[in-house]
């Protein structure tokens, strides 16, 4: 594969603030658990004959509510014959920049990146389950807790103290689908229908968090026209390449 550009995650004009008190404004009407076990960021294709037993592994891994799973859907494998109808050309220089930041060569699906720290075989639930279970045990799983809650008109989130950890990083919104049964018309994978879970459809950079309990507020209309969201702490290299994930939540549609 060529290089590519770096992708830069960009800053959104929403009305999107971060705020120093911690009262909420209203009657919150939903929270939820602030440290899942990790975060899983599975690369695919629907024209990679490898990617249907990573999809299904996958999903799952969507189903648990300890586990914050993504699925970006790269657009490099094309050219085989099918079209993946959820690709993203920002999915794929996500991947690139992953490749970046490990120092490897080249990149693969399917993928799955762990906690934004190291990358596996994405249909292999022993080493999915594996490093994330050594990364848990060795402190290099979600350290920062966050929580999401809601009233009427807006999402609150609620970015724990770093102690003695790491002191930035970036507040990343990830928009995905709903479920899709997909039929397959060419390709690898001619003829399959396969159902893929939480494609992403948009990644956002929604502020800064400088390592203490911080909050930040998102209007509900933004959440409710999209299939799906959540938010990642991700801490970003001097050169902008993703790195270690130090906290990560869902934020449910009302």
């Amino acid at each position: 594969m060529g290089s590519r550009r770096p992708l830069r995650l960009a800053a959104f004009a929403l009305a999107f603030s971060a705020l120093a008190g911690t009262g909420l404004a209203g009657q919150t009407v939903r929270s939820q658990a602030d440290k899942p076990l990790g975060v899983v960021e599975l690369f695919t294709s629907q024209g990679c004959s490898s990617c249907p037993p990573a999809d299904e592994f996958f999903a799952e891994l969507a189903a648990k509510e300890d586990i914050v799973a993504l699925a970006y859907h790269v657009n490099y494998w094309d050219y085989l014959g099918w079209q993946d109808t959820l690709s993203r050309k920002e999915n794929t220089e996500r991947q690139y920049d992953y490749m970046r930041a490990f120092g490897t060569r080249s990149v693969y699906t399917p993928q799955a990146v762990i906690n934004g720290r190291s990358h596996v075989n994405g249909a292999s639930r022993r080493e999915v389950d594996g490093a994330l279970a050594r990364m848990e045990k060795s402190g290099e799983g979600m350290r920062v807790g966050i929580k999401v809650s809601r009233t009427s008109d807006r999402v609150m989130i609620d970015t724990g103290d770093a102690g003695n950890g790491p002191s930035d990083a970036h507040v990343v919104i990830v928009y995905f689908d709903p479920p899709q049964e997909i039929e397959i018309g060419k390709g690898e994978n001619s003829g399959r229908r396969l159902t893929y879970w939480n494609a992403v459809t948009g990644i956002q950079t929604a502020g800064m968090w400088h390592g203490k309990a911080q909050r930040y507020e998102l209007p509900m209309t933004e959440i409710s026209k999209k299939g799906g969201c959540a938010v990642l702490l991700q801490s970003v290299g001097k050169d902008g390449l993703p790195g270690p994930i130090l906290g990560a939540a869902f934020i449910h549609k009302p």
